[in-house]
């Protein structure tokens, strides 16, 4: 699947498309689970290398919840500047998620700001412009995409998130 979506993304001229770890199967052991993804990311990469893409595994939950397991899987990753992080600010669940944030963002080659995180269980609005002084920090070079998920009416929100980003990201 993985490289049929390398080829759409290819057809497309999208450079990076983001790839899921997933969850540990009933009966299954997290290490067995974790070694089938690198494993699977270590052949797909060699293809995406030849179309031209870039595989970029998200932080979305399963085996890759908190920064601890993925750094697991990118240590794992055989080296290869087609392979990184898709950084996406509102999909770690744990007390610190900034903390979480600061560990992948070196790794980071695409990037999902969401304006919502969960802290400590708790939904809260994302401090943004903590969130873009880790990407910095980490010197991060790519684009920054607006992922709104929010309650408030998206016709009134997302332009008000944006103006804030892009003030953010000019300073």
């Amino acid at each position: 699947m993985c490289r049929e979506w390398i080829d759409h993304s290819a057809a497309l001229g999208a450079p990076v498309i983001r790839i899921f770890a997933g969850n540990v199967p009933k009966g299954d052991a997290e290490d067995a689970a974790r070694e089938r993804c690198i494993e699977g990311i270590n052949q797909s990469l060699d293809y995406a290398a030849t179309k031209g893409v870039s595989l970029a595994l998200e932080n979305h939950g399963g085996i890759t919840a908190t920064a601890e397991q993925m750094l697991k899987i990118i240590k794992g990753v055989k080296p290869s500047p087609w392979f990184g992080v898709n950084f996406d600010g509102g999909n770690f669940r744990v007390d610190d998620p900034y903390a979480e944030l600061e560990k992948i963002a070196p790794y980071a080659i695409n990037s999902q700001i969401k304006v919502d995180v969960f802290a400590g269980g708790k939904k809260e609005l994302a401090d943004l412009p903590r969130v873009v002084k880790i990407l910095k920090d980490a010197h991060y070079r790519g684009f920054l995409v607006l992922e709104y998920e929010s309650e408030e009416d998206p016709f009134v929100a997302i332009p008000r998130h944006l103006k804030r980003m892009r003030e953010l990201i000019s300073t």
